[in-house]
Protein backbone atom coordinates (compact mmCIF):
# COMPACT_ATOMS: atom_id res chain seq x y z
CA UNK A 1 0.00 0.00 0.00
CA UNK A 2 1.52 3.56 -1.06
CA UNK A 3 -0.08 6.88 0.05
CA UNK A 4 -0.41 9.64 -2.07
CA UNK A 5 1.83 12.22 -2.35
CA UNK A 6 -1.28 14.56 -0.65
CA UNK A 7 -1.67 11.83 2.22
CA UNK A 8 1.75 12.12 3.30
CA UNK A 9 2.15 16.10 3.35
CA UNK A 10 -1.06 16.19 5.01
CA UNK A 11 0.50 13.75 7.91
CA UNK A 12 3.67 15.92 8.20
CA UNK A 13 1.89 18.85 8.60
CA UNK A 14 -0.77 17.61 11.24
CA UNK A 15 2.16 16.12 13.30
CA UNK A 16 4.45 19.89 12.66
CA UNK A 17 1.61 21.46 14.01
CA UNK A 18 1.63 19.23 16.68
CA UNK A 19 5.28 20.17 18.27
CA UNK A 20 4.14 24.00 18.07
CA UNK A 21 3.36 25.47 20.91
CA UNK A 22 -0.20 27.02 22.07
CA UNK A 23 1.27 30.34 22.00
CA UNK A 24 3.69 30.47 18.81
CA UNK A 25 1.62 31.25 15.42
CA UNK A 26 2.69 29.34 12.01
CA UNK A 27 1.77 29.95 8.82
CA UNK A 28 0.88 27.60 5.64
CA UNK A 29 4.53 29.01 4.06
CA UNK A 30 6.92 28.13 7.16
CA UNK A 31 4.99 25.05 7.16
CA UNK A 32 5.68 24.41 3.42
CA UNK A 33 8.99 25.51 3.56
CA UNK A 34 10.10 23.58 6.74
CA UNK A 35 8.63 20.57 4.95
CA UNK A 36 10.31 21.57 1.78
CA UNK A 37 7.52 21.07 -0.34
CA UNK A 38 5.84 24.15 -2.53
CA UNK A 39 3.33 26.36 -0.83
CA UNK A 40 0.56 25.87 -3.26
CA UNK A 41 0.90 22.13 -2.28
CA UNK A 42 0.60 22.80 1.47
CA UNK A 43 -2.31 25.03 1.01
CA UNK A 44 -4.47 22.75 -0.30
CA UNK A 45 -3.31 20.08 1.99
CA UNK A 46 -4.11 22.73 4.63
CA UNK A 47 -7.81 23.85 3.64
CA UNK A 48 -8.82 19.75 3.44
CA UNK A 49 -7.21 19.48 6.62
CA UNK A 50 -9.57 22.62 7.45
CA UNK A 51 -12.45 20.91 6.21
CA UNK A 52 -11.81 17.21 8.35
CA UNK A 53 -11.95 19.95 12.16
CA UNK A 54 -7.88 18.83 12.17
CA UNK A 55 -6.40 22.21 11.73
CA UNK A 56 -8.03 25.95 12.64
CA UNK A 57 -6.36 28.56 10.52
CA UNK A 58 -6.74 32.16 12.09
CA UNK A 59 -6.66 35.06 9.82
CA UNK A 60 -4.45 38.72 10.54
CA UNK A 61 -2.25 39.64 12.37
CA UNK A 62 -1.20 37.20 15.09
CA UNK A 63 -2.77 34.42 12.77
CA UNK A 64 -2.02 31.33 12.09
CA UNK A 65 -1.98 27.60 11.77
CA UNK A 66 -3.11 25.76 14.87
CA UNK A 67 -4.08 21.43 15.87
CA UNK A 68 -7.28 21.42 17.09
CA UNK A 69 -7.84 18.95 19.92
CA UNK A 70 -9.66 16.86 17.43
CA UNK A 71 -6.59 16.52 15.21
CA UNK A 72 -3.94 15.92 18.34
CA UNK A 73 -6.54 13.27 19.05
CA UNK A 74 -7.23 12.01 15.58
CA UNK A 75 -5.94 8.45 14.70
CA UNK A 76 -3.53 8.22 11.94
CA UNK A 77 -5.67 5.44 10.13
CA UNK A 78 -8.81 7.72 9.90
CA UNK A 79 -6.98 10.59 8.90
CA UNK A 80 -4.86 8.04 5.83
CA UNK A 81 -8.91 6.11 5.35
CA UNK A 82 -10.25 9.60 4.89
CA UNK A 83 -7.83 11.50 3.10
CA UNK A 84 -7.00 9.02 0.33
CA UNK A 85 -10.91 8.04 0.06
CA UNK A 86 -12.73 5.26 -1.21
CA UNK A 87 -10.01 4.17 -3.74
CA UNK A 88 -9.17 0.80 -4.36
CA UNK A 89 -5.51 -0.60 -4.85
CA UNK A 90 -7.05 -1.61 -8.38
CA UNK A 91 -8.49 0.03 -10.67
CA UNK A 92 -10.84 -2.72 -12.36
CA UNK A 93 -13.36 -1.03 -13.43
CA UNK A 94 -11.00 1.33 -15.63
CA UNK A 95 -11.27 1.44 -19.09
CA UNK A 96 -11.32 -1.18 -20.80
CA UNK A 97 -12.46 -2.85 -17.86
CA UNK A 98 -10.05 -5.89 -16.53
CA UNK A 99 -11.76 -9.10 -18.47
CA UNK A 100 -11.35 -11.14 -15.21
CA UNK A 101 -13.15 -8.44 -12.73
CA UNK A 102 -16.18 -10.95 -12.37
CA UNK A 103 -14.30 -14.00 -10.96
CA UNK A 104 -11.17 -12.46 -9.57
CA UNK A 105 -10.13 -12.81 -6.39
CA UNK A 106 -7.52 -10.77 -6.35
CA UNK A 107 -9.41 -7.33 -5.31
CA UNK A 108 -10.94 -8.61 -2.63
CA UNK A 109 -7.68 -10.48 -1.44
CA UNK A 110 -6.06 -6.50 -2.04
CA UNK A 111 -9.48 -4.97 -0.24
CA UNK A 112 -8.70 -7.03 2.81
CA UNK A 113 -4.70 -6.17 3.02
CA UNK A 114 -6.00 -2.20 2.39
CA UNK A 115 -7.67 -2.03 5.39
CA UNK A 116 -5.44 -4.29 7.02
CA UNK A 117 -3.25 -1.63 6.65
CA UNK A 118 -5.45 1.26 7.90
CA UNK A 119 -6.58 -1.35 10.74
CA UNK A 120 -2.63 -1.22 11.86
CA UNK A 121 -2.64 2.56 11.94
CA UNK A 122 -6.11 2.77 13.52
CA UNK A 123 -4.49 2.96 17.32
CA UNK A 124 -1.85 5.68 16.86
CA UNK A 125 -2.39 9.28 17.20
CA UNK A 126 -1.13 12.05 16.26
CA UNK A 127 -0.29 13.17 19.43
CA UNK A 128 1.53 9.99 19.93
CA UNK A 129 3.63 10.37 16.08
CA UNK A 130 5.28 12.81 17.41
CA UNK A 131 6.70 12.01 20.89
CA UNK A 132 10.23 11.82 21.24
CA UNK A 133 12.56 11.62 18.69
CA UNK A 134 10.36 13.13 16.27
CA UNK A 135 9.11 15.75 17.78
CA UNK A 136 12.43 17.23 18.70
CA UNK A 137 13.12 17.02 14.90
CA UNK A 138 10.42 18.59 13.97
CA UNK A 139 10.94 21.37 16.38
CA UNK A 140 14.64 21.61 15.20
CA UNK A 141 13.22 21.90 11.23
CA UNK A 142 11.07 24.92 12.24
CA UNK A 143 12.20 28.66 11.29
CA UNK A 144 13.95 29.98 14.48
CA UNK A 145 12.69 33.87 14.87
CA UNK A 146 15.06 36.64 14.25
CA UNK A 147 16.71 38.45 16.87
Amino acid sequence: MRLTKFTDLALRAVMRLAVTAPEESVTTREVAESMDVPYAHMAKVVTRLQHLGVVEARRGRGGGLALTERGRHSSVGWLARTLEGDEEVVACEVDPPCPLRSACRLRGALREAQEAFYRALDPLTVAELVKSPTGPLLISLSPRPSP
